[in-house]
């Protein structure tokens, strides 16, 4: 692992420990090694996980911070944007392309995880992994919310 990779995680692991953002805490699975890092995620207020504690996993690549971490969910999530293996489709969490916006080496871990946890109330129909899901937020908002919360009760709490 290359010395400023280190430090720029531990540095951003120590601001965030230091100024905490509301609902998330990360930390390394090993002390001091910074190649898998656990998060908590409270759900957002108003939306229908705000009752539940989602843990997630990042695995940093040997290239951070010019390629982007791998972020999957541990807790079962009931969304449009996040699978049953935890992925989550994200334009921030991908390769930019010609045509597309993604990973910039400019994002932190915190901005990054503060984007999910924006992704978790404010989901994004037109580009999902689970289809059913979309469809039916596009279709019945208030299902999608009453399944969305009963998942959340039965996993995240």
């Amino acid at each position: 692992m290359s010395t400023a990779r280190t430090v720029r995680l531990s540095r951003e692991i120590k601001n965030m420990k230091e100024k905490p953002v509301w609902g998330i805490t990360c930390h390394p699975l090993k002390e001091d090694v910074y190649d898998v890092l656990q998060v908590k995620m409270a759900g957002p207020r108003g939306s229908p996980y705000e009752k539940g504690l989602f843990e997630l996993i990042i695995n940093i690549p040997d290239k951070y911070p010019f390629e982007p971490p791998q972020v999957k969910f541990v807790t079962p999530v009931y969304h449009p944007n996040i699978d049953k293996g935890g992925r989550i489709c994200m334009n921030m969490l991908k390769m930019p392309t010609r045509e597309t916006e993604g990973w910039l080496p400019t994002i932190t871990i915190e901005t990054l995880l503060i984007s999910i946890q924006t992704l978790l109330a404010n989901p994004n129909p037109d580009d999902p992994l689970m289809m059913e899901i979309a469809m039916e937020y596009k279709s019945d908002i208030d299902k999608f919310k009453e399944n969305a919360s009963k998942h959340t009760e039965q996993y995240a709490v």
